[in-house]
């Protein structure tokens, strides 16, 4: 008997090009550059364009994963998205949604179910749950789940010297690049970070951020999907946990038994920062862009208040031939322009002219 697969059928990434180094951000509050380098593993982020938002990253995105789905699928087009979901923390609009537009601009129906969620740094990742769960039940033949953000930090708080932006957007439906074989997700109250209605800025609980925290939900959901899918560490060539700095997921991938080559494509943190519901997404789609058939890949996000996603991939066949389809993640990671100080605040909101 057949076994149908479900999963990642396309996927595309999206990082501005524009960049900020850690010692300029040093430099303007007499910070030691060298010190928060060395503590966070953090060099540089990426900085939106003035005309850069969640919407247009989500655009960039989405499209090159229906290029990538085309190749997968000969006749796939945008019309066959039953489904699209944005989760990002950095809506443009508090109300009105940010997916009818990317729906719009891809090409999809009018027909189609659409949301943005909201989960902190976890939002792109539910967003494939959902895509995923509405494909196996036959309500839909495609989904699009896209993660993205132009996050903020306060100016002179330690988050702005990770506060990134960018995004990656995933197609899931059956015969997949890559097949979803199991998920588990695991979540409590646990206020580390938060923002108001009308907040500007977001505040954090600083240490706090880690143990009850990060580490916590991260370890609690990886274990959960590693008992229920009967894996272990060493099944999987591949694994990415949410990366709010390039420290925090060696340390949660040490707790739970894997190695620091398994991480080898996932901490691209280090050039571009935390791109917050993006961060995990761009994990992935960096590790598809290097998978090979048959390698098994472990994904975990994580967002504040607090939960976190664990998935298990298994790469099909079908990965060599859309590899090169669409522009690579590290085509946009390694594509850079850099900014000043005054420069970041004016295309990052900080200042407005």
């Amino acid at each position: 008997m057949n076994v149908m697969h479900y999963g990642i059928v396309g996927y595309g990434a999206y990082v501005p090009r524009f960049r900020i180094k850690v010692e300029d951000i040093a430099k303007v509050w007499g910070d030691d550059a060298n010190a928060i380098k060395n503590g966070i593993g953090v060099f540089e982020k990426s900085v939106p364009d003035k005309d850069e938002d969640t919407i247009t990253i989500s655009v960039e995105a989405a499209r090159n994963a229906i290029s990538r789905a085309v190749t997968a699928h000969g006749g796939f087009n945008p019309s066959m998205i039953g489904a699209l979901f944005v989760g990002s923390e950095s809506h443009p609009y508090v109300v009105k949604p940010s997916g009818t537009v990317v729906a719009e601009a891809i090409g999809a129906t009018p027909e189609i179910s659409i949301v943005d969620t909201e989960f902190a740094c976890r939002a792109g990742t539910t967003t494939i749950q959902l895509c995923l769960g509405l494909v196996k039940s036959g309500e839909v033949d495609y989904g699009m789940a896209i993660g993205a953000d132009t996050s903020q930090g306060r100016p002179g708080d330690a988050l702005e010297y990770t506060a990134a932006s960018g995004g990656a957007a995933f197609i899931i439906g059956k015969n997949p690049v890559a097949s979803i074989d199991g998920w588990f997700s695991y979540v409590t109250d646990t206020p580390d970070f938060w923002r108001r209605e009308g907040q500007k800025y977001p505040s954090h609980g600083g240490r706090f951020t880690g143990e009850p925290a990060y580490f916590h939900h991260i370890v609690s959901a990886a274990k959960g999907l590693l008992k229920k899918t009967g894996t272990e560490p060493k099944d999987y060539r591949f694994v990415a946990f949410h990366t709010p700095n390039a420290k925090f997921p060696q340390r949660a991938a040490k707790l739970l038994g894997f190695t620091n080559e398994q991480l080898i494509h996932s901490l691209i943190v280090k050039n571009i920062g935390n791109t917050y519901s993006g961060a995990s997404m761009l994990a992935l789609a960096n590790i598809l862009d290097h998978a090979e058939p048959d390698d098994k890949v472990l994904i975990t996000s994580y967002g504040s208040g607090a939960g976190s996603d664990s998935f298990a991939l298994t790469v099909t066949d079908l990965i060599k031939k859309v590899q090169h389809s669409a522009p690579q993640t590290s085509q946009y990671v390694n594509r850079k322009e850099y900014v000043e100080y005054g420069s970041y605040l004016k295309h990052s909101g900080g200042i407005n002219v």
